[in-house]
């Protein structure tokens, strides 16, 4: 039996639903070491500056809390206002995604942030995320169970055979009018039946459209899909 890779679906505002494979777990410790190297240049520039100018951070309260705030908060503030994303993660091309594509919530990034400081080395728990991310098949640390959340590559492999989208000509004369019938699930499934390479789930596909919207057709059962995809792109736009 084969094992299908876990995806997570988001749909565009032009109503295209692109799939995309959660974040590996060699993705998420590189990005995670990138911003430590953050936290370290702070940490250089934290100890610089209290060196040079002594008389600034007297009060010990108010050094630990400049030197200790922008670790403790670093997470969530760049999740909220980078999109769920760090700096480390916007270099290695990973986000944060609810597990339906569509983008987290305050509250979400909440409770990713509490298990953050959890779940961090500094609690000797480092690990647990390491094991959970492994082990999830989800992609999913302990705060993106609770959060409902995961971590997605942004760059997508596309070879050849999976592209089903190409320009029109403004004059482009649509051949079967009856698939506006259909809607963008159908033509995500009539997309995965082509890209499947496989002729009698082809075969299958244009056999229940054709019963569907109704209509008959001498073209190849593949030209035939591809021409309801135009259809229903040139239709839609």
């Amino acid at each position: 039996m084969s094992c299908v890779a876990m995806t997570v679906s988001i749909l565009t505002s032009q109503n295209v639903a692109l799939e995309y494979e959660p974040a590996s777990l060699g993705d998420r410790i590189l990005a995670l070491m990138l911003d430590y190297l953050i936290f370290l240049g702070w940490i250089i520039f934290y100890f610089v500056l209290t060196s040079l100018m002594p008389g600034v951070f007297q009060n010990r309260f108010a050094s630990m809390a400049v030197l200790l705030l922008p670790f403790m908060l670093y997470d969530l503030l760049c999740e909220v206002f980078l999109n769920g994303q760090s700096l480390g993660k916007i270099a290695m091309k990973i986000r944060v995604v609810m597990l339906d594509g569509s983008p987290p919530g305050l509250g979400a990034y909440l409770i990713r942030w509490l298990f953050r400081l959890i779940e961090s080395p500094l609690f000797f728990t480092g690990i647990v995320p390491l094991v959970t991310v492994a082990a999830n098949g989800r992609g999913q640390r302990i705060g993106d169970i609770a959060a409902g959340t995961t971590v997605v590559k942004l760059t997508r492999p596309v070879t050849l055979a999976q592209v089903t989208y190409h320009a029109l000509p403004e004059d482009y004369q649509v051949s079967f009018p009856e698939v506006a019938q259909l809607s963008d699930r159908d033509m995500n499934t009539i997309r995965e039946a082509l890209r499947s390479n496989n002729y009698q789930i082809i075969g299958l596909a244009a056999h229940k459209v054709k019963q569907v919207i109704g209509v008959q057709s001498e073209l190849h059962d593949v030209m035939f899909l591809r021409t309801l995809i135009s259809d229903y792109q040139f239709l839609a736009s």
